[in-house]
């Protein structure tokens, strides 16, 4: 699924998920760099987000995997 993933002004990050009109805070970041790891959502989703470099641009949109129900 498509995840724009973006830091707010106090520098939280967030996931909005366009085809489900929902937005949450990142709660959990599996791996430091942010990516090529799972986040958890604040409403428990766990995405699996892609290998990207860690000086990758916010926001940005990627294809997330969804994990679990």
């Amino acid at each position: 699924m498509k995840v724009m993933i973006r830091k707010n002004a106090a520098g939280e990050l967030s996931a909005y998920v366009a085809k489900k009109d929902l937005e949450e805070p990142i709660t959990e970041i599996e791996n430091p760099g942010l990516w090529g790891g799972m986040v958890t959502l604040a409403n428990g989703w766990r995405l699996a987000l892609p290998e990207m470099p860690e000086d990758t641009r916010l926001p940005i949109t990627v294809e997330a995997r969804r994990l679990g129900e």
